[in-house]
């Protein structure tokens, strides 16, 4: 009776096993499949998302928000939307945030006087908002207010809302920016209000 108990025992801890292995292998197969379907969505991906949600009339109107935001404090804004990331970033598995982090040093941003430009990244196929943020105005502010600001941006994106989602996030930013930058005398805008479309 203790030998049937001891067999019995055993082949439920080989079965547990095997079902376990069997449900890794099979998350290994599902992770894998979605990295392939993401790298074909931005593969095959053609610039028309990025024409529709952003046309140059809402391009202009979010230029014009940034420079009315930026005569409110010695900050400087950037946005930069992109429909996909570039076969150089696929192939190295970027993620949107480092993709950001990336563009962020490429426009510098980070080159201001106190150490207080603000970089807002969206990447349409992924359906990311990203905020980088200089240490000058990141230390001041910290992760939760960026993320607060992301979440409103990205409920008005998912409603369709794309030029309302970017004004709202500039204005947001806006306001942190003005409350620890106010401006002194005659702001100098030091990088381009144009928003970046690659």
């Amino acid at each position: 009776l203790a030998r049937r108990r001891w067999r019995l025992r055993r082949w439920r801890l080989v079965g547990r096993r095997w079902r376990l292995r069997r449900r890794r292998r099979f998350g290994t197969v599902v992770s894998a499949m979605a990295g392939l379907v993401r790298f074909l969505r931005h593969l095959c991906a053609d610039g028309r998302a990025v024409r529709r949600a952003f046309p140059e009339r809402s391009l202009r109107a979010i230029e014009d928000a940034i420079a009315a935001e930026e005569r409110r404090h010695e900050g400087e804004l950037r946005f930069v939307v992109e429909e996909a990331l570039p076969l150089r970033a696929l192939l190295a598995g970027m993620s949107a945030h480092e993709r950001a982090i990336e563009l962020f040093s490429e426009l510098r941003v980070w080159d201001t006087e106190q150490n207080c430009g603000v970089l807002i990244y969206l990447l349409l196929i992924d359906h990311r908002v990203e905020i980088v943020a200089d240490r000058g105005i990141h230390r001041k502010v910290g992760q939760t207010a960026w993320e607060s600001i992301c979440g409103a941006m990205q409920r008005e994106f998912a409603a369709g809302r794309f030029e309302h989602g970017v004004i709202l996030g500039v204005r947001a930013i806006s306001d942190l920016l003005a409350t620890h930058f106010p401006p002194r005398g005659h702001a100098v805008d030091e990088l381009a209000n144009r928003p970046v479309v690659l």
